[in-house]
């Protein structure tokens, strides 16, 4: 089989729509989402619409758990809790119902693991050599048959492997070779809000029994994206940062 895997949308029409577009080209079989549809920026009911029109599987993130209502924003910062609850006021029932359907973690074909934050906790941020190797550690003890976990939350492209390849990404055409006897955790980066200095969004393909992988970067209307939210009285931060990737 051959997957997209998404994550971190953030209510960006433009990013979804110029990813989706790529994808499409991939001839994939089946597209999924590692969390947080909404947030940040001003497009929550088309993206949510778009993900489920389309028949995305997607997992719960923690913007999702907050917009809906399952959860309060008390631990965001001022941005991402402005956003959330400027996401609750414009978000329709059937969407926000949409979001409150979706687990915390799903492990998929009883293949690969789909978690947002990490295989132990959905809202723990895996930005080091350290917590990789825990959490690396946390799956060969909880998920004796499982070698892949995809997760987002970061919003930076990621590898890490038990055997000792930490953070290594490539967007090499020929992708990356997964061994049998490895466990990893990958990360797609965000095709909303980037957050590794590449103003793209990115997304990876992953073919199951090649065991390959590949990382994607896709450019989009930046302009456009950035004027609507300022428009919509947001706050201006979260318009400059797209420019940057940051």
């Amino acid at each position: 089989m051959r997957y997209a895997i998404i994550s971190d949308i953030h209510s960006n029409l433009e990013a979804l729509e110029a990813a989706l577009e790529l994808i499409d080209k991939e001839r994939v079989d089946k597209i999924l989402c590692l969390g947080d549809i909404v947030g940040y920026n001003t497009n929550p009911n088309e993206c949510a619409e778009i993900t489920r029109e389309r028949g995305i599987k997607a997992i719960m993130g923690n913007h999702d758990r907050a917009s809906c209502g399952m959860s309060e924003p008390d631990n965001f910062n001022e941005y991402a809790k402005e956003a959330v609850l400027w996401t609750r006021k414009h978000l329709a029932k059937e969407n926000s119902d949409y979001l409150k359907s979706f687990r915390e973690m799903f492990l998929f074909e009883d293949r690969f693991l789909l978690v947002h934050g990490s295989p132990r906790n959905p809202d723990e941020y895996i930005l080091s050599a350290r917590s990789a190797g825990e959490n690396l550690q946390y799956m060969e003890n909880n998920f004796e048959d499982i070698s892949i976990c995809f997760f987002g939350h970061t919003h930076v492209k990621a590898l890490y492997c038990s055997q000792g390849k930490q953070g290594v990404v490539s967007d090499s055409e020929e992708g990356i070779t997964f061994s049998g006897e490895e466990t990893f955790l990958v990360n797609p980066g965000s095709v909303g809000q980037p957050r590794d200095g590449d103003k793209r969004g990115s997304f990876i393909i992953f073919d199951s029994e090649k065991r390959l992988i590949w990382f994607k970067a896709v450019p989009y209307d930046i302009e456009k994206t950035a004027s609507k939210i300022i428009r919509a009285g947001l706050p201006v931060f979260l318009a400059e940062r797209l420019f940057i990737g940051w």
